[in-house]
């Protein structure tokens, strides 16, 4: 009879909800520590980690508005004091990492007085009451490590605490058949997650004991006792495994038939083997999560059936905006309307959007719907203002030349260099030959516009290609404005799109983009980018030898936008007209 020693592999069960009828408190999980499982699966597999902070992101997105914000001022500031950006992002991302997300609502004098983020894996239910009802939370810093004579201090929930002191809200979908704890919703690839911890953690010990494979040693001079293989296995086991793992045995026998053998369990086609098991991890937590196409988290596959990368992340995009982002952000507002409710606050609330502008399809919707989707605040519902009232929203600057000193400017073009390898080679042209010896230019970011640095300024400025005494107003505008030295923000010229200006010259009054198609149908004109260094500071990042940073992608001018920037709709296919257009 052959005795051998087995490592069993961990079972994947459903956490345990159980009654504790002594103390009232619902445990979850064996240990009562299952929120720290999910953590454990969020911080070790690299997929989950980056799927689950990626769809938090796009709940936030830039953060919570009010489309009536501007009719309700006071209202609005009162739901920014209680709402602060820190604890609905922690709160966002329990909801999505625990299935479960807790806010401590503090009263004064029956008015909710602050809204803070609760930490969700600190928190166990009550039992609940005979209607079904939870009216007690538990609080806890570390349920695994509680002991009995630890105090465990109690919450009214929301709505059982008669507005005084604290309660706790908690966020949360509904689930048939779950009463205390509602699990995540990507409960399914839990296993795959785990999996994926499990394979990275085995390629690493195999890594730091030299690629060796698993082995087993057999002992053929008896079988000594209980105690005694336990010795040995443990001896054996210190010397074979870890960063200092022996890679020779040496054994000592008293004959060839007493010999100490070790014998190899290989494994064919181990890379292939791990390789498969990646991937149908990822796969699994992929489709787990709902994420409609792998470019959204940065995986690349061939036969998706889209004609470009831009096309399958914007379609993609879009749709997986839809059927999981604004979910969770209905839901999130569900529960923040409630809460201002007891303040007599109400508010037409949304989070604004992280999508890409070129996504949005605003055509044909009204001024708060447009809001809401592209989460750019108009300018004020354009019905009863004039072009030149619209216009006097799209708001420019005049760059101080004492200060700043135009180097360079361009029309677009698909074979323009980037933004970096533009900035870096004009603005040293400008340099002395002993400045040129430096390789590198320090970058500090600027929030003035996203293709700022803090010593260059990316702007536009409206230029005309053909000249016609039948101009119309905007270009006439536009015009004196560029001999006046205005210049714009891109962030300025897509917002004055949105709102709305010039939108009597768009298709059917509709609204269109400025930057594309400026003036409108047969106009003149196009968008000229210029490149400003600052004097003062220019010199100084080139003698510390520092770098300039690279633009980042998304702002890279490329794509269809950008093309047409460059092209006077007089040019364009049809003079500039709608696809839609009927002559």
């Amino acid at each position: 009879m052959n005795n051998i020693g087995i490592i069993s592999l961990s079972k994947y069960t459903s956490p345990e909800i159980e009654e504790n009828k002594r103390s009232n408190i619902v445990e979850y999980g064996g240990d009562n520590n299952y929120f720290q499982y999910l953590i454990d699966r969020f911080n070790g597999s690299t997929t989950n980690n980056s799927i689950i902070k990626g769809i938090c992101n796009m709940i936030y997105g830039k953060g919570l508005d009010a489309l009536d914000s501007n009719k309700k001022p006071e209202q609005y500031a009162k739901m920014k004091i209680l709402f602060k950006p820190k604890d609905l992002k922690r709160v966002i991302s329990d909801r999505k990492k625990l299935g479960m997300g807790a806010m401590q609502i503090t009263y004064n004098k029956g008015i909710v007085s602050s809204v803070t983020h609760f930490p969700m894996e600190t928190l166990r239910a009550g039992i609940c009451n005979e209607k079904g009802e939870i009216e007690d939370w538990y609080y806890h810093p570390n349920w695994a490590d509680k002991r009995p004579s630890d105090e465990v201090k109690s919450f009214k929930a929301f709505g059982y605490g008669n507005k005084k002191g604290n309660e706790i809200y908690i966020i949360s979908s509904y689930n048939a058949g779950y009463k205390y704890y509602q699990p995540v919703d990507y409960v399914g690839a839990l296993p795959y997650a785990l999996l994926e911890e499990e394979i990275a953690d085995y390629l690493i010990n195999d890594t730091l004991n030299g690629f060796s494979g698993t082995k087993v040693v057999n002992f053929n001079n008896g079988i000594p006792d209980v105690e005694k293989q336990r010795e040995i296995m443990l001896d054996v086991t210190k010397k074979f495994t870890g960063a200092r793992g022996t890679k020779v045995v040496v054994a000592f026998n008293n004959g060839v038939e007493n010999a100490t053998t070790v014998e190899d369990l290989p494994l064919n086609n181990a890379p292939e083997h791990y390789q498969y098991l990646a991937d149908e991890c990822r796969n699994k937590l992929i489709v787990a999560h709902n994420v409609t196409s792998p470019l959204l988290i940065g995986v690349r596959e061939a036969g998706s059936g889209f004609s470009s990368n831009a096309e399958e992340i914007k379609n993609s995009s879009l749709f997986f905006d839809n059927i999981v982002i604004k979910p969770y952000q209905e839901e999130l507002i569900e529960a923040i309307d409630e809460i201002l409710a007891i303040n007599d606050i109400s508010l037409k609330l949304y989070f604004k959007t992280i999508q890409p502008l070129e996504f949005i399809e605003a055509d044909g919707l009204d001024s708060e719907t447009k809001e809401e989707e592209t989460g750019i605040k108009m300018a004020k519902d354009n019905e009863g203002f004039n072009d030149e009232e619209m216009l006097n929203s799209l708001e420019g600057e005049l760059i101080d030349l004492d200060e700043w000193e135009l180097v360079d400017t361009r029309e677009y073009s698909e074979d323009n260099e980037s933004i970096s390898d533009w900035v870096n080679s004009k603005i040293r042209e400008k340099l002395s030959i002993a400045q040129k010896l430096s390789k590198y230019i320090k970058s500090s970011p600027n929030s003035e516009s996203s293709l700022d640095k803090s010593f260059y300024k990316i702007r536009y400025t409206y230029q005309e290609r053909y000249s016609s005494d039948k101009s119309r107003e905007f270009c006439r505008t536009m015009m004196s404005r560029t001999s006046k030295g205005i210049v714009y923000r891109k962030e300025d010229i897509d917002q004055a799109s949105f709102s709305g200006v010039n939108k009597s010259h768009g298709h059917k009054g509709q609204n269109y983009s400025l930057f594309r198609y400026k003036g409108g149908v047969n106009c003149g004109h196009y968008w000229q980018e210029e490149l400003y260094r600052l004097k003062s500071k220019t010199e100084k990042y080139i003698s510390k030898g520092e770098e300039i940073n690279s633009i980042p992608k998304t702002y890279e001018t490329k794509g269809k936008q950008y093309e047409d920037a460059k092209i006077a709709p007089k040019d364009m296919p049809n003079n500039g007209h709608h696809p839609n257009y009927k002559g």
